[in-house]
């Protein structure tokens, strides 16, 4: 069976196909589960009958998913451990990719049937956390190497900080709007089935629009980088690059190798590295325990002179044998770390040679790190089709159970246009963050600041739901990679690295 210009066993295609489901299915449940809190407010304050409300938004979501950058998508990627990464089509790799999606499914599915808002974005962070802490113990490494800290930390501040900002920023916006607009319409509450007056009800839409269209931005951009992965582990001569790359850019990167190449080398003139020993350096380095040495940045000399000498000559990524595409796109992931990893630290020489470097990963991101148009339309509609199918349990209780009054038309306003802005602009800076986090918390806020009261019982079971997400994720991640690993291993006969297709 041929898919994607390369041929497949029908064993492997069908593998190919429930891997794709699982994924598709993971942004399916969370257009219902996340992209609800996005209608709630048009939907309770009669802006929007609840039909038209969630049809709607999916239609957002489902034009933020198409104009979104994938910056997002391999931010929550580079959470995961290199060597599964680099080695995603091993029977590892594909137990990684399962583990994050039925573990990430269950979570959302269990907190949508008792109605409670919790995060997609920590509940696959977490599900990222088990598979690396269970990999660190399978493989005999310290416990916790396989968790990229680092990165976890960035997520863990975004998503500890958004809901902070959400009620704080929603509340001083209703405090703002309250001192400046002095129309009490905008302060009612919505009378029976009578909609808003026009104005309001427009501004009410253009938030819904906005958190809709953000929240398809960010949060769909995370399944686009799971389907990546699995696509490079099934099909990689296909997908480990941008085969629409153009000359001009590749003759720009065999330049930009060569350069960084020499000025690398300059910083341990000593040090001489196979191309075997210097993958080896910079995925120890990249370890959450790596240390920076001169073998650093001599490995990362010959790693990207390995790169320039491959792509040299060459007018296109298809002039390259399908079985090499590979191998360049794991030197492209492990140089692009490592500089990230030295810029973080400010490890390079001077300004010039920082920019330098950093202009190079760019170029390497540019062709490793890319998501096709057919990935971006399979996400969008499933992520549109889950808001309009499920979207009521998560409805009611933002727009019922937060507060102790019914939500005005102020407050939705003010609770939107912060979710709306704050997703906006983490979007802009690659950084995953949760719709339900910072919309909850936004609504919250407007309660507290409009001193309508807030429901004890509720908020205690939304933030119970918050902090279990992550330790009930690590363990559903580890648990299942452990048990597909053992089911691989003793049932597929297969081992730990050994190549699943």
């Amino acid at each position: 069976m041929e898919i994607f210009g390369q041929s497949l066993a029908v064993g492997t295609a069908l593998f190919l196909f429930l891997a794709l489901f699982l994924a598709l299915g993971f942004e399916f449940v969370n257009g219902f589960h996340d992209t609800a809190n996005a209608v709630a407010t048009v939907i309770y304050t009669k802006s929007l009958k609840a039909p038209v409300a969630v049809v709607w938004s999916g239609c957002w979501n489902l034009i933020g998913v198409l104009t979104s950058t994938g910056a997002v998508a391999f931010n929550i990627v580079a959470l995961l451990p290199v060597e599964l990464v680099l080695n995603v089509g091993s029977a590892a790799g594909f137990a990684m990719v399962f583990s994050l999606l039925i573990s990430a499914i269950l979570w959302n599915i269990g907190t949508w049937y008792f109605g409670l808002p919790a995060s997609s974005t920590h509940t696959l962070t977490g599900a990222i956390m088990g598979v690396g802490l269970a990999n660190s113990v399978i493989t005999g490494h310290s416990f916790g190497e396989g968790v990229n800290w680092a990165q976890a930390q960035s997520v863990f501040t975004t998503l500890l900080i958004s809901p902070i900002i959400g009620f704080g920023a929603a509340a001083l916006l209703l405090l703002i709007a309250k001192a400046t607009i002095k129309n009490p319409e905008l302060y009612a509450a919505p009378d029976g089935d009578k909609a808003p007056p026009t104005w309001i009800r427009g501004l009410l839409i253009l938030t819904c629009t906005g958190v809709s269209f953000a929240h398809g931005s960010n949060d769909g951009q995370k399944g686009m980088g799971l389907i990546m992965l699995i696509m490079l582990g099934v099909i990689p001569a296909t997908f480990a690059l941008n085969l629409e790359t153009k000359p001009g850019d590749i003759n720009s990167i065999v330049t930009a190798s060569r350069s960084i190449s020499t000025s690398m080398q300059a910083h341990a003139p000593a040090a001489k590295l196979t191309v075997a020993d210097a993958s080896k350096e910079l995925d120890n380095y990249l370890k959450s325990s790596g240390k920076l040495s001169d073998n650093t940045y001599a490995a990362l000399s010959v790693i990207s002179k390995e790169i320039g000498d491959t792509l040299d000559h060459k007018n296109s990524f298809g002039d390259i044998a399908a079985a090499e595409r590979t191998h360049v796109r794991n030197d492209a992931y492990l140089v692009s770390a490592t500089i990230k990893k030295l810029d973080k630290g400010d490890k390079f020489a001077n300004k010039a040679e920082d920019k330098a470097a950093m202009d190079y990963k760019k170029s390497l991101d540019t062709v490793s790190q890319f998501i096709p148009v057919w990935v971006k339309v399979a996400v969008a509609l499933a992520l549109g089709l889950g808001t309009m199918i499920g979207w009521k349990r998560i409805v009611v209780t933002v727009g019922e159970k937060i507060g102790k009054e019914h939500l005005t038309y102020a407050q939705g306003a003010a609770a939107e246009l912060t979710a709306m802005t704050t997703i906006g602009m983490a979007d802009h800076w690659g950084l995953p963050v949760s719709t339900t986090h910072v919309l909850s918390s936004g609504i919250a806020g407007t309660m507290a600041a409009n001193k309508s009261g807030l429901q004890a019982g509720t908020l205690r079971n939304i933030l119970l739901a918050w902090v279990l997400t992550l330790p009930v994720c690590v363990i559903l991640g580890a648990g299942v990679f452990s048990a597909t690993l053992y089911f691989i291993a003793h049932v597929m006969h297969i081992g730990y690295t050994g190549i699943l297709f």
